[in-house]
């Protein structure tokens, strides 16, 4: 099996350790914006609302006592004999402050009710807000380590000459300079001439 890398471009790996340099910051102050977001959304279900219609449901209530005290005197005031007063005005302004006792009551049982659903959702939001801050946190400054690396390495190996190819190098070298040698001395490998006998013949 070949041990060679194939890689196509380095700079492509510089981009990804960039990406993920910038997909941790971003994605970190994100995930610290939505635990805000979501603690404040609680402060003020759990704390802001359930403290306004307490305070609603007291002043209702208030209102109602104060209704009721009117309609009584107005019917013991503008009673005229035997004719009881119609007192149509106390009647309403009492009837008004009971809805408004009764919605008070309402929000504040809704308040009171939904108070520990969503300290849940919060506690399990946080759970899973955690497990993916310790994957911002831990495991992407592991895998940048590991791209660093990476580019040091392949720099490292671009930089550098192989022996195999300097060997390879010096022998053409070697066989090229022999070659000139040969064509700069045809005299040298041409074979000694044959003495001639008298006559014209060896």
């Amino acid at each position: 099996m070949s041990t060679q890398a194939d890689v196509k471009s380095i700079d492509t790996i510089a981009f990804v350790k960039t990406a993920l340099t910038s997909f941790a910051q971003e994605t970190s102050q994100g995930v610290t914006e939505v635990e805000m977001q979501a603690q404040r959304m609680v402060d003020w279900i759990c704390h802001d609302q359930a403290a306004y219609w307490k305070t609603e449901v007291r002043r209702a209530a208030d209102q109602v006592n104060q209704a009721m005290k009117d309609l009584q005197h107005c019917r013991t005031y503008k009673k005229v004999g035997n004719n009881e007063p119609a007192c149509a005005e106390e009647k309403k302004a009492l009837e008004k402050a009971k809805k408004r006792l009764a919605r008070a009551e309402q929000k504040q049982e809704a308040v009171r009710r939904w108070t520990p659903v969503v300290r849940q959702e919060l506690q399990e939001a946080g759970v899973r807000l955690t497990r993916f801050r310790e994957v911002i946190d831990l495991d992407c400054p592991r895998a940048m380590a590991r791209l660093e690396r990476m580019l040091r390495s392949l720099d490292e190996y671009t930089n550098a000459t192989s022996p195999a190819t300097a060997r390879g190098a010096d022998s053409s070298a070697g066989s090229v300079a022999r070659s000139l040698d040969e064509k700069a001395s045809p005299a040298a490998a041409a074979p000694p001439p044959v003495d001639e006998a008298p006559g014209g013949r060896t």
